[in-house]
């Protein structure tokens, strides 16, 4: 099968696989863990900040974070359309007690402008507390937003003591688009979240990372939620080849989605958003009704699992075991169904 639902389906690597096996393992919660704490270590290392910690999942990484940084009733100023807002259960007010200010993005980037009108200053007693400024890059959009733009965002931060949050789920994607060391991007918040289980292929598992004293209060508050790992070096070996080999070959699920976006937009009938292909995801229009029931059976039956269009609005994403082979497959049924 060739999947695109999501880079999220990945499978661990053969090395990966090995990695789990041969894992050497403690206790997490009595920090004996050696392969844990080297993912840590190395993960904060990666990220340019003093420390890190291993989590479940990218949700829980967010959500991590909003509850370490903020009080119940603060007021998390968060841009509409990111995954915090839409894709997170509405996890902020159940876990941290706190309501997310929304602002529009332009496709993912937050005005800095936007961001200083809705911090609260003084004192009122009627008015929330500013508690934290979320971003994210690269957005769950599939675009990777300018280091400019995040400089803007930050120094307007500083200038207030807000504290910075990037949800950074494919950070290592946007550094490979902007050709830059990740640390790059990261110097523009205070913590960061990272998936390895994206496009980086680990089976399971996120990062947090942040300041020594953050992340000590973080791993109180990680066991609070249930979070208190084990024997857990079987995951965070895969997580090492995560962070040390597949960071380094993301631009070729970039160089395929490139190839997939160009091919579909050759077809009449599609509308690609060229554009957007900035990481591993394509988006494009269908310009005329189709069913979705028998657009999905095609694909089925070819041996391609994609997930249906919403509003006539499709995406693809690229992974490693998307191939160059996989992408031509792939434009070649949807060539067939739009001829029909």
């Amino acid at each position: 099968m060739i999947d695109l639902r999501s880079d999220t389906v990945t499978q661990p690597t053969p090395a990966m696989r090995q990695a789990m096996f041969d894992a050497e393992v403690g206790d997490d919660c009595y920090g004996d863990d050696p392969t844990v704490n080297r993912l840590e270590t190395h993960a904060a290392q990666r990220l340019g900040k003093e420390a890190a910690l291993f989590v479940p999942s990218g949700t829980f990484g967010n959500q991590l974070a909003l509850f370490t940084h903020c009080r119940p009733g603060d007021e998390v100023i968060v841009g509409d359309d990111s995954h915090i807002v839409w894709h997170e259960a509405g996890a902020a007010g159940a876990i941290a007690g706190v309501q997310l200010r929304t602002l529009d993005s332009d496709r993912g980037v937050l005005d800095a402008e936007a961001i200083r009108r809705r911090i609260r200053v003084g004192d009122d007693i009627h008015a929330p507390r500013t508690g934290l400024i979320c971003l994210e890059n690269a957005h769950s959009n599939g675009r990777v937003i300018p280091l400019d733009a995040m400089a803007a965002m930050w120094d307007v931060a500083q200038r207030h003591a807000v504290p910075v949050h990037l949800d950074g789920a494919r950070v290592f994607n946007a550094a490979t688009t902007l050709g830059v060391d990740v640390r790059e991007i990261t110097r523009y918040a205070d913590t960061v979240m990272c998936c390895l289980s994206k496009g980086l292929a680990a089976p399971v598992g996120s990062l947090l990372a942040g300041s020594a004293a953050f992340i000590d209060m973080a791993r109180r508050r990680r066991k609070l939620l249930g979070g208190g790992l084990r024997q857990a070096g079987v995951l965070a070996a895969p997580g090492l080849i995560a962070l040390e080999r597949m960071t380094q070959r993301l631009h070729e699920d970039h160089a395929h989605a490139r190839l997939l976006a160009e091919q579909l937009a050759a077809l009449p009938g599609l509308d690609v958003d060229l554009d957007s292909v900035q990481i591993n995801m394509v988006w494009f229009r269908f310009t005329r009704p189709i069913d979705n029931a028998s657009l999905m059976a095609r694909l089925n039956a070819a041996g391609i699992l994609a997930n249906p269009p919403e509003d006539d609005l499709m995406r693809l994403v690229t992974h490693w075991q998307v191939d160059a082979d996989a992408v031509a497959r792939t434009v070649a049924v949807f060539a067939a169904f739009l001829r029909q």
